[in-house]
């Protein structure tokens, strides 16, 4: 099984603008982001970027990147984009662009799940144990089945508690996924669906057409950087 790592990487952010070109700590990020993804067991890594300011940076610290359309909607679909220009991979692991500090062992635990040929799609799910989390929409939460199968994915609590004195292990979603590329490929042909539209959580969208979202519990916490006030969750 060969695995290719694609990094998403786009300048327009309306958050923060040139975000993956921010310093931290004497690196950019993407470059963090790309070096911390090449210590993974997957087969090879690319940054898929549709600005030339990245590009040259990739290229500036010696990395791998593949330019795409500036119309993509989501890293789902550049990624797609970058598999028909790169074949001859069965898995393809999405990474976020915006964890500069990713652990390698999170890459290796979504690759892992395709060890199971019937696995389609992947991701990951850490416990939430705060109320600043089970509340936040920001953050989204995810329900699983008996054999760690996403179920339902929502911005709010789920499930709902109906008796006050019920307990639950609620959990959170960990935004990078991995795809058979065949799967991916068909999954960027689908259109927006109507509980994607309600929650804008694209993994709804292939819930709603019949695939199957294997999950892997995660222990370990990262750090999203979403905006300029997030770099100061680093401890410089």
């Amino acid at each position: 099984m060969k695995s290719l790592g694609v990094i998403p990487a786009r300048f327009a952010s309306t958050r923060f603008p040139g975000k993956p070109l921010v310093d931290i700590r004497g690196k950019s990020m993407i470059q963090r982001v790309y070096e911390q993804s090449l210590k993974s067991s997957l087969n090879k890594v690319v940054v898929a970027t549709d600005d030339d300011r990245i590009a040259e940076e990739v290229k500036r610290f010696g990395g791998e990147f593949v330019m795409t359309a500036n119309t993509h909607q989501s890293g789902t679909d550049r990624c797609a984009e970058v598999v028909k220009n790169l074949p001859g991979y069965d898995v393809i692991i999405n990474i976020q662009g915006d964890e500069p500090f990713i652990d390698p062992l999170q890459i290796n635990l979504i690759n892992d799940c395709f060890a199971d040929e019937k696995v389609q799609l992947a991701t990951l799910i850490k416990e939430i144990h705060g109320e600043e989390e089970l509340f936040n929409p920001n953050i989204p939460k995810v329900v699983i089945g008996n054999q760690q199968q996403a179920l339902y994915f929502s911005r709010h609590p789920i499930p709902y508690l109906r008796d006050p004195s019920a307990t639950h292990q609620f959990y959170k979603h960990i935004g990078i996924y991995g795809y058979k590329t065949a799967t991916l490929l068909a999954i960027t042909q689908l259109k927006p669906s109507l509980l994607e539209l309600a929650e804008s959580l694209e993994q709804l969208r292939w819930l709603e057409n019949g695939y199957q979202i294997q999950t892997r519990l995660t222990t370990i916490e990262t750090i999203a950087i979403d905006s300029p006030s997030d770099l100061l969750k680093i401890n410089f």
